[in-house]
C-alpha cells in the first residue's frame, strides 16, 4: 500500500513539498499560539483572503504571485492594526472589513480578466507541483526568522498575548504587534501555495487548539503545536499521495482527526480521574 508513497518520495517536487510542508506547520504553529489566545486567529483567514486578491492581481499583471503578494499582504495586515487601534472598529470586524474587500477585488479582478492561463484552484486549495525551489528557499528563511522572532521577543509577545493593557507600559507592545501582523502575512502567503487560501488558517488554529486539549504551560503549549502541525502535515500529504486527493484538505482533515483524537483523550482522562 505504501508503494505509491514511496516512488512518488523519488521526485523532487513531493520531497520539496513535505519539507515546505513542514516548514510552513512550523511556523504557523508558533504563530498560532499567540493569535489564538488573543482570539484573533481569525486573522489568518482574513490575510488569506486578501492574498487571493494579491494572487488575482499579480496573474493579470504577468508577475509573480509570491513576490507581489509579499508587500500587498503585509501592508493588508499593518492596514487591520492601523484601522484597529486608530477607529473604534475593533477585532474581527476590522478583519472582516479588509478581508472581504479583498475577496471581493479578487473575484472582479478575476472575471474581468481574460489574460489568465493558470487554474486559480491551484491558489484556493493548493497543489503539490505549483511549489518551486524559491518557495523552498523562502520557507527556509521565513521560518529562521519567525523563530528567531519569537525567541528574541518572546517576552513582549508573551505580554501582549496575556494582557495588552499592562504590556502598553511595559514593553515595546505597538512594535510587537506589527511583528506579528507582518510574520503572519509571510506565513500566509507561503503556506497558499501548500494548503490553499480557503483553507491556509486552519495551519494557524487548529495545532493550537489540539495542543491546548493536552498541555497547560505556555511553553509547552507552542512545542505540542509544533509536533501537532508537523504530523498533521506528514500523515495529509502522505494520503494525499496514497488516495489521490486534495493535499490541502488532506491536511486539514489530518488535523482535524488529531483534535478529535486529542479531545476524546482529555475528555477520557477527565472522567477516569474523576471517576
Amino acid at each position: 500500500m505504501l508503494e505509491p508513497l514511496m516512488e512518488s518520495l523519488q521526485y523532487s517536487f513531493f520531497q520539496r513539498a513535505f519539507i515546505i510542508g513542514i516548514l510552513i506547520a512550523i511556523s504557523s504553529a508558533v504563530l498560532g499560539n499567540f493569535l489564538v489566545l488573543r482570539k484573533y486567529s481569525l486573522v489568518g483567514d482574513g490575510l488569506a483572503h486578501v492574498s487571493f486578491a494579491s494572487v488575482a492581481i499579480a496573474l493579470v499583471l504577468g508577475q509573480s504571485p509570491l513576490l507581489f503578494s509579499i508587500p500587498f499582504v503585509s501592508l493588508a495586515s499593518v492596514l487591520i492594526l492601523y484601522i484597529n487601534e486608530k477607529t473604534n472598529i475593533y477585532g474581527d470586524a476590522a478583519i472582516g472589513l479588509v478581508s472581504s474587500f479583498a475577496l471581493a477585488l479578487g473575484y472582479v479582478v478575476i472575471n474581468s480578466s481574460k489574460s489568465i492561463n493558470v487554474s486559480i484552484n491551484n491558489y484556493l486549495f493548493g497543489s503539490i507541483i505549483t511549489t518551486s525551489q524559491l518557495d523552498l528557499i523562502l520557507s527556509i528563511l521565513l521560518t529562521l526568522i519567525v523563530v528567531f522572532s519569537v525567541l528574541f521577543y518572546y517576552y513582549p509577545l508573551f505580554s501582549i498575548t496575556y494582557d495588552e493593557e499592562f504590556a502598553r507600559v511595559t514593553v515595546p507592545s505597538r512594535f510587537a504587534n506589527y511583528l506579528m501582523a507582518i510574520l503572519t502575512s509571510l506565513t500566509i502567503i507561503l503556506g497558499i501555495r501548500m494548503i490553499g487560501v480557503m483553507l491556509i488558517s486552519s495551519l494557524i488554529i487548529f495545532p493550537t487548539v489540539t495542543a491546548l486539549q493536552l498541555t497547560k504551560g505556555f511553553k509547552q503549549t507552542i512545542v505540542s503545536a509544533i509536533l501537532i502541525s508537523v504530523l498533521a502535515v506528514i500523515s495529509g500529504l502522505s494520503a494525499s499521495i496514497l488516495f489521490n486527493t486534495s493535499p490541502g484538505a488532506s491536511i486539514v482533515l489530518a488535523n482535524g482527526a488529531l483534535f478529535a483524537l486529542a479531545y476524546a483523550f482529555r475528555q477520557f482522562k477527565g472522567g477516569h480521574l474523576n471517576g
